[in-house]
């Protein structure tokens, strides 16, 4: 593969793997697959279900290389994974994505080709199972016919200052051959990079990062918990505490999403299978998770001291995170859902997700198509809903607020 000849290829198109396809589409006559052929016939229309991506950088260029067949990808020479990994219902690694995505990108890999993966993974899933599963069937030898790299995805959706193209990004490649053709790839992706030899190390890196992360956010909802519990205005508790020059302010909230409910569970499970024990790696999962029925509870509490009879109600923000369409493991969903079931005259609401998906769970997005309300809950705080939440006349519960 000469540097003027790479044809990459981004496999899977969700939050992570469209915005390095329009990214990579800037240099490079690309191609972009997705297993999913109804989202690959909204993309070619310029509709981004997630409303990550705006319409205007969905170019031709762009939606007339989008496919659902890996065979039309053969001639590509670049190849970069972004692939889910979740967890099982037993909170243990679930790789069947990954190892099928793997399975296929075997059938047509050739000599010269290079591979990166994206994937959030425990250490030794990029060279112990992605490139035995790569190379299983097709007689390729790593390393020497084609090499592969891991680069862990870094994009935090929502986030219009920390974006694609200007945060840094890890690129573990423990190869000399071709290492200036993964530099050329990688920064038309971000502008900061930082190489290692390393494959392990970078996986660990990134379990660590959002480890860090979901006992920090877990440390602050317990003082909140606390703090409501004896009556004790928690706002001005922070505020005290950030007069110290090194305490670190963070948001209590509901953690949601595809990393920070994930990664821990992924890091904790080899450290289990090296019978390593480990106290404090998912304490922050076990706050953060409960944090879910803490708010129901408490809702329960709040309508019955305000209502006489149960209330008509709108859960406002049901995505997992503020301003970001993602539904994935919110916890905001999974309360709206409870009262849903199990009360009447609940209705959902969220202004931040595209029409086609709120239409297909039942919710709306607009407040033109709200029936008549008592009550406002404020589970995921939007932009818009803040501002809303202020011209009401129906009461607003806010357990963050």
């Amino acid at each position: 593969m000469k540097k003027n000849n790479i044809l990459p290829c981004v496999i899977g198109l969700g939050y992570v793997g469209l915005p390095i396809l329009v990214r990579l589409a800037k240099k490079f006559n690309v191609n972009g697959f997705d297993i999913n052929q109804e989202r690959i016939e909204f993309l070619k229309k310029k509709i981004d279900l997630n409303n990550e991506v705006k319409e205007f950088l969905l170019n031709k260029k762009i939606t007339s290389s989008l496919t659902s067949k890996i065979s039309d990808c053969k001639k590509c020479n670049f190849f970069i994974l972004c692939i889910p990994t979740p967890i099982s219902k037993n909170k243990n690694p679930d790789l069947k994505k990954l190892s099928k995505a793997c399975k296929d990108l075997s059938k047509i890999l050739k000599k010269g080709d290079i591979v990166f993966i994206e994937s959030t993974v425990y250490p030794g899933v990029t060279k112990n199972i992605c490139e035995k599963l790569l190379s299983k069937k097709n007689g390729l030898v790593p390393g020497k016919d084609f090499h592969l790299g891991y680069s862990p995805e870094r994009i935090n959706p929502g986030d219009k200052v920390n974006t694609i193209s200007n945060i840094s990004k890890i690129v573990a490649y423990p190869y000399k051959a071709k290492k200036d053709i993964v530099f050329k790839v990688y920064k038309e992706i971000s502008k900061k990079l930082f190489f290692t030899k390393n494959i392990k190390e970078a996986e660990v890196a990134k379990c660590v990062e959002n480890i860090q992360r979901d006992l920090n956010i877990g440390l602050i909802n317990e003082i909140l918990l606390v703090c409501k519990k004896m009556k004790i205005n928690f706002e001005e508790v922070i505020n005290l505490a950030s007069t110290k020059w090194n305490f670190i302010r963070f948001k209590p909230g509901l953690v949601g999403g595809h990393c920070l409910p994930v990664d821990p569970y992924y890091f904790s499970y080899i450290a289990k299978k090296n019978q390593i024990n480990t106290n404090i790696l998912l304490a922050g999962r076990k706050t953060n998770e409960n944090m879910k029925l803490e708010i129901i509870n408490d809702l329960k509490r709040y309508i019955r001291k305000n209502f006489k009879k149960f209330p008509s109600i709108v859960f406002a923000g049901l995505t997992y995170k503020e301003n970001v369409a993602d539904l994935r493991n919110s916890l905001s969903m999974n309360i709206y859902n409870y009262f849903k079931k199990n009360y009447r005259n609940v209705q959902g609401y969220d202004p931040i997700i595209h029409k086609k998906i709120s239409k297909k769970i039942g919710i709306v997005n607009s407040t033109k198509n709200l029936k008549k309300f008592d009550l406002f809950v404020i589970l995921t705080r939007h932009n818009q809903i803040k501002k809303q939440s202020r011209k009401l006349k129906a009461k607003v519960y806010d357990y963050f607020n």
